[in-house]
C-alpha cells in the first residue's frame, strides 16, 4: 500500500480536509484547565508528587494509537505514566459511535459523546493525555479495506500525522498490528497507522501544510504493537471478523514485507507490579478506570493482584537493536541531560550546562522526598522551574537551527509545565471555583450546607457570580499574584468583587468572588464536530483549532497566580457548578452555555402511512432563562399541510423547566417521497430552532448534543393489521416502541408481574426488545409463560438478543455460538426464501427491495443452527462470508408462531426506513393473517 493516495492533486486533498493553518495547533499546548473538582485517589497528595517526580526525571514518552474507546492497554499505560513516568499519549481513532448502549439510550453522535466521556475518566487513571482523529464509528467493519474505503486512507492519516507531530513521541505503541488478529476492520486501520506514522511523520513531503502552519516533522524512534492473542492450528489462525481460518503470517508496515509465523515477543511489560505509594499495581489501577467506560457492558471488575505481563512485538526501529528488550526505551537517552540529542552539531554546551542544572534540581528533591512533609521538596522544584525557563530563553536566543530550537524548547516546556504541577502539588495548593449565589448563605449552619445549588448552563447576555476558594495547605509561605478568570473567546464581562490577600501560608484560604456577564452572542458549549446523519463516517470539523481534541474547552476557567521564592506557578480549575442530588449528594460539574430556549421534535424521524390521514408531533421547549420565559411556538411545514393548533403562546416558568406541545398534522397529498416539518420558538426577538440534550447516564460527566427540531418523514405505502393490542418488553437503548406510533400501533409495557401472572393471552403479539434477556432477567424466569402463550395461538418476536439468549429459550432448539454472526454490509442483497409465507405476504407483499436504504448494518446475531421446525425467511451475507439464512427464522409452536429476528430494525425504526415498517408490520399482523388463521384452522379440523 502506498504511503498516500491522493489522485486528485494534493490541493484538493486538503479541500476536502478543511485543511487550513489553523489546524496546527499550538505545538506546545499546555495542559488544559482540570474539568474535575476533586482528583482521583492516584493524583492526591505525596502519591501524586511522587509521581510528577518522576517524571521530571525522564523525557520518555510513547503515544497510543487504538481504533475504539476501551482498545487501549490501559495497563501498560499506567505502568508507564504512573510507574516510570513516561509522558503517556492515547490517540483513539474514533469515538465508538456505532456500538451498543447498556446504559442510557443513546446512539450513534450521542454514544460517542457518552464513550468520550467515559474514555477521559479511564484516562484520568491511565495517567494519559487523550485524543482523537475525526472519523466516526459506523459500525462493525470486517476488514481494514471497508474501513479505509469508508473513511479515507488520507483523512485518518492526515490526522494520525498531526497528532504526532504536536506530541513528538518517542516511541509509538498500538494494541493491533493491522491483520486478521485483530477481529475488526477498524482495529486492523489502527494498528496499520501506527507503523505507517513511524516514517510519514517524519517527512516533510507528507501533508506539507501541518508544516507551512507551523509543525515540524518528527522521526519517532520506535514503533511496537502489543503481541496478538491467538492460536496457531493446522487450519491457520482464526479472523474473528470474518469467522475465517487464513495464513499464519503478518504484514510488517514499516518495512513492507510479510512476517511468516506468529510475531515475535520483544518486550514483556511488567503491568503487574506493585506501586507501594498507591497500594494497587498497575493493571488494578487500570481495571479501575476501564471500570468507568460501562455502556457496552455495564462496566468490569476489579482485577487481581499478582505478577502480570503485557506482551510487544517491534516493528521498527530508527537504530539497531537485537532481541528480547527490557523497556520501550532500551538504546533511548531518556534522561532530562538526553535533551540535548535534539541539538547535536555543535554549538550545544550552554544547552547541557542548563540540562544538568535542571536534572541536580530533580535529583535534589528526590532526595529530600518524603511522604509527610512534602513541601520539604518545593525549594528544589522552584531552583529547577526558574532554571527550565532561563534555558527556554537561552534557546530562543542560541545559534541553534531552527528544528533544533523548535525541538529542544517542546522539551522544555514539558519539563515547565511538569515543574510548575509539582510544586503546586508539594506545597498543597488547592483551588476550587463554582458557580454562586448573588448572596451566599449565612448562619449558624450555613458551613455543614456546602455550597449552594446553581444553574448548570449560563445563557447568552446573562449575569451571574463566581467564587474560587484557593488554600496553601503547607506551612511554606506563598503570595498571591493575581486571581482571574479566563474565557475562551472576548466578550465575557468579568468584574472582580472586593480586594483579597496577598499572602497565604499554615492552611490559609482566600476567597475572591467575580460578576460576570455572558456576551449575547457567545458561544455555545457544543461539540466543535458534526456529521449531517449517522451514515457519513467521518465528522465535519468546526473549529478547525479543536480537531484533535476531545471536546472544545469549557466556558470559564479560574486562574490563580502565585510567587513561591520568586517563581510564578499557575493553578488552573474549569468553573463548577453545583446540584444536589438525592443519594449521590453534591455533584460538581463544568458551567455549560446553552441557548436560551431549546427546542426538540419527537419524533425526529418517520414514516406516514400513504392511507393516514392526521398524525401526532410533540415539541418540547426546554428553557434555560433564569426566570420566566414567554413566547410563541410555530411549525414550518410543506405547502398544503396544517397543523392544529396553528402556534402554541408558551410560559416556561423557571431554568431547566420542559413544556411539551402536541400538534395534530393533517398533510396534504401524500406521496411516497421525503417531508420537512421543522419546529420554531420565538422569544425576546431571536428564533430558536434545534435543542440539546445531555448525554449520559448517573455519575458520568454530561455533555450537550445538539439536534435540529426537525422531523424528516416519508410516505410510505405500509399497512397494519387494525385493531392490533401489542405487548412489549423494553430492551436496552430500545426505540422500536415509539416509531410503532408512526403505523398507529401503541405497545403495552410488560412488567414483571405481567411476565408472572398476567393475561397475555390479550395481546395479538408480544415483541421482546433488542437484548431484553440481559436487560430483563426475568425473562428467563417466566419463559415458560411466554412459551405457552405461544402454544395458544399468541405471537412472540424476539429481536436481535446476546449471549444471554442462547439458552434455547425458543420451542426448538437453537444455536448462536459464543461469536455470533453478523452481516455489516448494509448494501447486502437479501434473497427471499419463501415468498409464500404468511410473514411475507400480508398485509404488506416484502420483498428484497424492502431491505433497500438500511443503515449501518443488516443485523446482529444470525442464528448459527436451529431445529428443523424453524423456517428461515431470508438469505443474506458479505462478500467472503457464507450464506447466513438465521436472520428471520419462523416457527409454529401450537396454535401460535415463535418469531426470531437478528435483522437490525431496531437501528432502522428510528431513522425511518421504509422497508422496516413494512417488514414489522407483517410481524405484528400475523395473529390476524387470514392465510395464518386458516391454517390454524385446518390443524383443528
Amino acid at each position: 500500500m502506498q504511503l498516500l493516495k491522493a489522485p486528485f492533486g494534493f490541493a484538493l486533498l486538503c479541500a476536502a480536509l478543511s485543511c487550513s493553518a489553523q489546524q496546527a495547533a499550538p505545538r506546545n499546548p499546555s495542559p488544559n484547565a482540570k474539568p474535575d473538582a476533586i482528583a482521583i485517589p492516584e493524583d492526591r497528595g505525596s502519591s501524586a508528587l511522587l509521581e510528577s517526580l518522576r517524571k521530571l526525571q525522564t523525557r520518555a514518552s510513547l503515544i497510543v494509537i487504538v481504533a475504539h474507546p476501551d482498545d487501549e492497554d490501559g495497563s501498560m499505560m499506567s505502568y508507564e505514566s504512573r510507574g516510570l513516568g513516561t509522558r503517556v499519549t492515547l490517540l483513539t481513532l474514533n469515538r465508538g459511535e456505532g456500538g451498543q448502549n447498556i446504559m442510557s439510550d443513546d446512539f450513534y453522535d450521542a454514544l460517542g459523546e457518552v464513550r468520550t466521556q467515559e474514555l477521559l475518566q479511564a484516562d484520568r487513571y491511565y495517567g494519559a493525555r487523550q485524543y482523537f482523529t475525526r472519523v466516526a464509528d459506523y459500525g462493525f467493519s470486517k476488514t481494514k479495506e471497508e474501513a479505509l474505503e469508508k473513511w479515507g486512507y488520507d483523512r485518518v492519516l492526515y490526522d494520525v500525522v498531526r497528532i504526532v507531530r504536536m506530541t513528538r513521541p518517542l516511541v509509538v505503541t498500538s494494541t493491533f498490528v493491522g491483520g486478521p488478529t485483530d477481529g475488526h476492520g477498524q482495529h486492523q486501520v489502527s494498528g496499520m497507522m501506527a507503523q505507517q506514522v513511524f516514517d510519514a511523520a517524519a517527512d516533510p513531503n507528507v501533508f506539507p501544510d501541518q508544516i507551512k502552519a507551523g509543525l515540524l516533522p518528527w522521526k519517532p524512534l520506535k514503533v511496537y504493537s502489543r503481541v496478538p492473542f491467538f492460536a496457531a492450528t493446522q487450519q491457520g489462525m482464526y479472523d474473528y471478523a470474518t469467522g475465517k481460518y487464513v495464513p499464519v503470517r503478518f504484514y510488517d508496515y514499516v518495512h513492507k514485507s510479510w512476517i511468516e509465523g506468529p510475531l515475535s515477543d520483544d518486550l514483556d511489560v511488567p503491568t503487574g507490579s506493585y506501586d507501594p505509594a498507591l497500594g494497587l499495581n498497575y493493571v488494578q489501577i487500570a481495571r479501575t478506570g476501564l471500570g468507568f467506560q460501562k455502556s457496552q457492558n455495564g462496566g468490569t471488575g476489579p482485577a487481581p493482584a499478582g505478577a502480570v505481563t503485557s506482551r510487544y512485538h517491534r516493528f521498527g526501529s530508527a537504530f539497531p537493536v537485537e532481541g528480547k528488550e527490557q523497556s520501550f526505551f532500551d538504546g533511548i537517552d531518556t534522561s532530562v541531560l538526553g535533551i540535548a540529542q535534539l541539538a547535536d552539531g555543535g554549538g550545544n554546551d550552554f544547552l547541557k550546562q542548563g540540562l544538568a542544572q535542571i536534572n541536580s534540581s530533580v535529583e535534589d528533591a528526590l532526595s529530600k522526598f518524603s511522604m509527610t512533609h512534602p513541601e520539604q521538596v518545593a525549594p528544589s522544584l522552584a531552583q529547577g522551574l526558574k532554571a527550565t525557563r532561563a534555558l527556554i530563553a537561552e534557546v530562543e536566543q542560541s545559534s541553534l537551527s531552527p528544528a533544533a530550537k523548535y525541538n529542544v524548547e517542546h522539551e522544555l516546556r514539558v519539563k515547565e509545565t511538569q515543574f510548575n504541577d509539582a510544586l503546586a502539588q508539594a506545597l498543597g495548593i488547592n483551588v476550587l471555583a463554582t458557580v454562586t449565589p448573588e448572596q451566599e448563605p449565612t448562619g449558624r449552619f450555613a458551613m455543614f450546607g456546602g455550597s449552594a445549588d446553581t444553574f448548570q448552563a449560563a445563557i447568552p447576555g446573562q449575569e451571574f457570580w463566581v467564587k474560587i476558594s484557593a488554600t496553601n495547605q503547607s506551612p511554606a509561605q506563598v503570595t498571591v499574584s493575581k486571581i482571574f478568570l479566563a474565557a475562551p473567546e472576548p466578550g465575557w464581562a468579568v468584574q472582580p468583587l472586593g480586594e483579597s490577600p496577598t499572602t497565604l501560608a499554615d492552611n490559609k484560604n482566600i476567597a475572591q468572588r467575580f460578576q460576570v456577564t455572558v456576551p449575547k452572542d457567545a458561544k455555545l458549549t457544543r461539540p466543535y464536530f458534526t456529521r449531517p446523519n449517522s451514515e457519513q463516517p467521518y465528522y465535519d470539523i468546526h473549529l478547525p483549532a479543536d480537531l484533535g481534541l476531545p471536546t472544545s474547552d469549557y466556558p470559564l476557567t479560574a486562574e490563580v497566580d502565585l510567587d513561591y521564592q520568586g517563581e510564578p506557578i499557575r493553578v488552573r480549575q474549569t468553573v463548577q457548578t453545583v446540584r444536589k442530588v438525592t443519594g449521590p449528594g453534591v455533584e460538581l460539574q463544568p458551567l455549560l452555555v446553552a441557548p436560551a430556549i431549546s427546542v426538540a421534535v419527537s419524533p425526529r424521524h418517520g414514516i406516514m402511512p400513504l392511507s393516514g390521514t392526521t398524525f401526532k408531533l410533540t415539541v418540547a421547549l426546554r428553557s434555560s432563562v433564569k426566570g420566566e420565559a414567554k413566547g410563541v411556538l410555530s411549525l414550518a411545514m410543506p405547502v398544503g399541510w396544517t397543523a392544529k393548533p396553528a402556534q402554541v403562546n408558551f410560559s416556561i416558568g423557571r431554568d431547566g423547566e420542559v413544556q411539551q406541545s402536541s400538534f395534530e398534522i393533517t398533510p396534504g397529498k401524500l406521496e411516497a417521497k421525503p417531508y420537512e416539518i421543522k419546529a420554531i420558538a420565538e422569544y425576546e426577538g431571536e428564533k430558536y430552532t434545534e435543542g440539546f440534550h445531555l448525554t449520559g447516564y448517573e455519575g458520568l460527566r454530561p455533555y450537550p448534543l445538539y439536534s435540529p427540531a426537525t422531523l424528516d418523514t416519508r410516505g410510505v405505502n405500509v399497512k397494519v393489521a387494525p385493531g392490533l393490542r401489542i405487548g412489549y418488553v423494553i430492551g436496552t437503548g430500545d426505540e422500536v416502541p415509539a416509531s410503532l406510533e408512526d403505523i398507529g400501533v401503541h405497545v403495552n409495557f410488560l412488567s414483571v408481574s405481567d411476565l408472572a401472572s398476567g393475561d397475555l393471552n390479550q395481546y395479538d403479539c408480544i415483541v421482546l426488545g433488542v437484548r431484553a434477556y440481559a436487560a430483563r432477567p426475568d425473562l428467563i424466569t417466566y419463559n415458560g409463560r411466554l412459551l405457552n402463550y405461544v402454544k395458544n395461538g399468541g405471537v412472540l418476536f424476539v429481536q436481535y438478543n446476546s449471549a444471554q439468549y442462547d439458552h434455547n429459550y425458543g420451542p426448538y432448539p437453537y444455536s448462536l455460538t459464543n461469536d455470533p454472526e453478523k452481516v455489516v454490509d448494509e448494501t447486502a442483497k437479501v434473497k427471499i426464501l419463501d415468498p409464500a409465507n404468511p410473514l411475507i405476504t400480508w398485509p404488506n407483499k416484502i420483498t428484497s427491495a424492502d431491505f433497500d436504504g438500511w443503515l449501518e448494518e443488516r443485523g446482529h446475531s444470525f442464528m448459527k443452527s436451529w431445529d428443523p421446525r424453524y423456517e428461515a425467511l431470508t438469505e443474506v451475507h458479505d462478500p467472503g462470508q457464507d450464506p447466513q439464512k438465521g436472520g428471520l427464522l419462523y416457527a409454529r409452536y401450537g396454535k401460535g408462531a415463535y418469531i426470531y429476528g437478528a435483522f437490525a430494525l431496531y437501528r432502522q425504526l428510528p431513522e425511518g426506513v421504509p422497508g422496516a415498517f413494512r417488514i414489522i408490520a407483517n410481524i405484528l399482523s400475523l395473529g390476524k393473517n387470514p392465510a395464518f388463521q386458516a391454517a390454524n384452522s385446518s390443524a383443528k379440523q
